[in-house]
């Protein structure tokens, strides 16, 4: 059995600042590093075989803190990019409350096509491996509705540097 450990990027600066990030690079503030510190901190105990991460550089910071004391390769993937924001991106996020929804934003249905694309990747690829595998809010909870079978406002947010076991 493969075994998932989904994470979630550390707080970016534009976390902190509201700002839509969608698939816009990011950059981790000094929070953002220390969350991924103190993750590497907590999983020092597991065996990590692979280290995944989203193509998006927040993403893949934090996959290398994470994976820094063991020199380990980080393996990118587009999957796990965060949900395209379209028209909303880079936008303040409290200014969109009662704006109508762009038709360029990405639908629930995509998302979660490519994630399960993602798990059957995973799966197929690392058998009976632990993979961690760091992406973004919205795409990590179309992750774990695609695994529990559950629509994704029933999947509680995750937080900035949060981690999640999945037995694939």
């Amino acid at each position: 059995m493969t075994r998932l450990i989904l994470v979630r990027h550390g707080e970016t600066i534009e976390n902190e600042q509201h700002i839509m990030q969608g698939q816009t690079q990011g950059t981790l503030n000094a929070t953002g590093q220390r969350q991924a510190r103190e993750l590497r901190e907590s999983l020092k105990a597991e065996k990590i075989d692979i280290y995944m991460s989203s193509d998006l550089a927040r993403a893949v910071e934090t996959c290398r803190i994470l994976a820094e004391d063991t020199q380990a390769e980080v393996v990118t993937t587009p999957l796990l990019r965060e949900r395209d924001w379209g028209g909303f991106t880079g936008r303040y996020i409290p200014d969109l409350k009662d704006e109508p929804w762009p038709d360029d934003i990405e639908t629930i249905d995509d998302l979660k096509v490519r994630a399960t694309k993602l798990l059957e990747t995973i799966k197929e690829k690392y058998p009976d491996k632990t993979v961690l595998a760091v992406g973004h809010g919205i795409i990590n909870k179309a992750i774990q509705s695609v695994y529990h079978g559950k629509p994704m406002n029933e999947i509680p947010r995750m937080s900035n540097g949060e981690a999640r076991t999945l037995m694939l």
